[in-house]
């Protein structure tokens, strides 16, 4: 049976990857796609994700525009180093057919959920804003929802945006905050795993070399995104590959067994200086009274990286 999907973005280049990875893959039903602020602004977020589903081929899936800034404070701008001047790596693509509905995103969460109550997995790759939101309208939304799967957090390791936090919480704290204290199932695909899954450019040569009459547009897209991005983790972190944090979060709701993870108790830092963002388990294991989240701590990278390029080109990989 198809598993029915809400894919929450801020559409910047691994966004789009997963995007693409969600809607082309045979096995789910895209109930729609959120957008907010984050890597862009919302309004780029919004023509991203329609630009991106238009290149799948799946252009009625609807897309819903949401927040444009955090719960509390201003956005603080566009990460250009990362993502591009326009969040995909500066790859032009046609203008979409099709416009987003008028429907605020967290309003569609909210409708959704309750049309399909205990169906509805909720997969979060931004900011949490719009969740937050949603759950302000519907204070029920946890009991509600079959899952939420959040791409977010560094419990273990070093954080990306400072020394302990990551960009997803560290861009609206509050708003984390209140969905990791509202009781949601929710599994953390944090930094602890994105950072071993890694795209290469051979991965990429692979992906080019299966180009044919079904794929080429995506394919072309994806390699010019890729370039940018592996140039980006080159100069940034000195490495070869790219980790693709945000396709991961959806590999890990589809195919749970992907990952190991571990029940945590897991606070959300919103007052520090230093700390703002943080992900803070006790890892000495001493409070497992109230764990509220499933921290994914082990990913067994080659088969999800196997697993995107074989979806998202449609082709079959053969192991060497």
């Amino acid at each position: 049976m198809a598993k029915k999907v809400i894919l929450d973005i801020d559409t910047g280049i691994d966004d789009a990857l997963a995007i693409l990875y969600l809607l082309k893959h045979p096995n789910v039903e895209v109930k729609g796609l959120t957008t907010g602020f984050g890597n862009v602004d919302v309004a780029q977020a919004t023509l991203n994700t329609l630009q991106i589903a238009e290149l799948a081929g799946a252009a009625d899936v609807p897309v819903y525009a949401g927040a444009a800034k955090p719960l509390l404070g201003e956005w603080k701008g566009p990460v250009v180093h990362v993502h591009g001047e326009n969040g995909i790596g500066d790859v032009s693509l046609p203008l979409p057919k099709e416009k987003a509905g008028e429907e605020r995103a967290s309003d569609f969460i909210v409708r959704a959920v309750n049309e399909e109550p205990g169906e509805i997995s909720i997969i979060t790759v931004a900011r949490l804003t719009n969740l937050a939101e949603a759950l302000a309208k519907d204070p029920t939304l946890p009991q509600k929802v079959k899952e939420v799967v959040v791409m977010g957090g560094a419990v273990t390791v070093p954080g990306n945006v400072t020394p302990v936090s990551e960009a997803n919480i560290a861009g609206d704290p509050e708003a984390a905050h209140m969905v990791f204290e509202a009781g949601f199932p929710l599994t953390l695909v944090g930094l602890d795993v994105t950072m071993q899954t890694q795209i290469t450019a051979e991965d990429m040569a692979w992906m080019v070399s299966q180009k044919d009459e079904t794929n080429e547009e995506l394919i072309e897209a994806l390699d010019e995104m890729m370039r940018f991005r592996l140039a980006a983790y080159k100069k940034m972190d000195g490495i070869d590959g790219s980790p693709i944090h945000d396709p991961l979060a959806v590999a890990v709701t589809l195919h749970p067994d992907i990952v190991k993870t571990e029940p945590m108790q897991v606070a959300i830092e919103t007052k520090g200086a230093l700390s703002s963002g943080a992900t803070i388990a006790d890892l000495r294991g001493r409070d497992l009274t109230h764990p509220n989240v499933n921290v994914c701590l082990e990913v067994d990278a080659e088969r999800f990286i196997r697993e995107f390029v074989e979806v998202v080109s449609g082709k079959k990989r053969e192991v060497l």
